[in-house]
Order: structure tokens, then sequence, then C-alpha cells
């Protein structure tokens, strides 16, 4: 039976089969969780499976590598939320970041996936409150994703780091 969690912590730390990375179109590392995830699975080996990715990847994109030297996962699905300074009303490409990751689970065989807040950090631009807006658009796509394949079952994590994103999750599910 599929279920969506709420995790306080960090999704880098979580036992899944999948950790999500909210990756930016070209796949690089960078800073908050993405850095994170670039650190666990070892840079340089993430960047070469990264590499072999025809970048740039549109906002919604979902694709998926190994997780290297990560011993809580065995894949990482990088997942490209848009950047909310730049696209204020991508709610549906941020939707489609959550519901793409899904697919390539299932594409791949895998049950439990652990989330960060996509977009919800630098890309949340001037979102008035961008860690509830992802956790609704993940909540979307979950109860879509689980409608259009009942007979797959998943394990969802939420995960919320900070207090505040916490309080935020809370609300939605």
């Amino acid at each position: 039976m599929s279920k969506l969690l709420r995790v306080n912590g960090s999704c880098a730390d979580q036992e899944a089969d999948v950790v999500v990375n909210a990756a930016n179109g070209y796949l690089a590392a960078g800073s908050g969780i993405c850095g994170v995830i670039f650190q666990k699975a070892g840079h340089s080996q993430l960047e070469a499976a990264c590499a072999e990715y025809d970048t740039p990847l549109r906002d919604g994109q979902a694709v998926i590598t190994p997780a290297f030297n990560m011993t809580n996962a065995k894949y990482i699905i990088h997942a490209v939320g848009p950047d909310f300074r730049m696209t204020p009303k991508a709610f549906k490409e941020l939707y489609d970041a959550y519901y793409n990751s899904l697919l390539v689970l299932k594409e791949n065989g895998l049950h439990s996936i652990s989330f960060p807040l996509i977009s919800a950090g630098i890309f949340g631009g001037m979102l008035e409150n961008a860690p509830l807006e992802s956790a609704k658009q993940c909540f979307a796509a979950y109860n879509d994703f689980v409608k259009d394949y009942p007979d797959y079952d998943v394990t969802v994590m939420l995960c919320a780091f900070t207090f505040s994103e916490q309080l935020e999750v809370a609300k939605v599910i």
C-alpha cells in the first residue's frame, strides 16, 4: 500500500531506494541539498554520471544516476524544479518535477523515495511561502500518481529540514 510520510530531516539521510536532488537544468553541483548530495555521493563520480545527460534539462524533468558512495540509497533522481525568481508562475513545472520523479522511480522498478522541498530554497524566489507551495505540489503529484498507478506501491518521504519548513509541510500532510 502506498504512503506519503512527512519527515523532519534531510532527504539525503533517509533510507530509501532513491534520494531526490533538487537539481538545476545543467545537473551541476550547487548549494543546499544539491551540494550535500554531491558531497555524500562523491563529487567526481556524480558529476561524471550527470555529464552523460544532454543538458540543459527543462523545468519539471527528472533523470536518474547511481548513488555511488551514499550508503542509504541506491540511486539519485535529479529533479529540475523551476526557479521562481525567473518564472514566478511555474507551479505546473514544480508539480512535474515531483510527478516525473515518481515516474522515473516506477520505470526503474523502485518503490521508496526521499524528496526535499523542491524549489523551496533559493529557487523559491519571491513566492510568499515556497515550502508550503512545494509541499502542496508534492502532495498533488503523489495523489495523481497513486490514482494513475493504483497497483504500484510507493513510499514517499517528503523531508523538511528546518523548523519553519516542518510547520509548512504539516499544513499539507
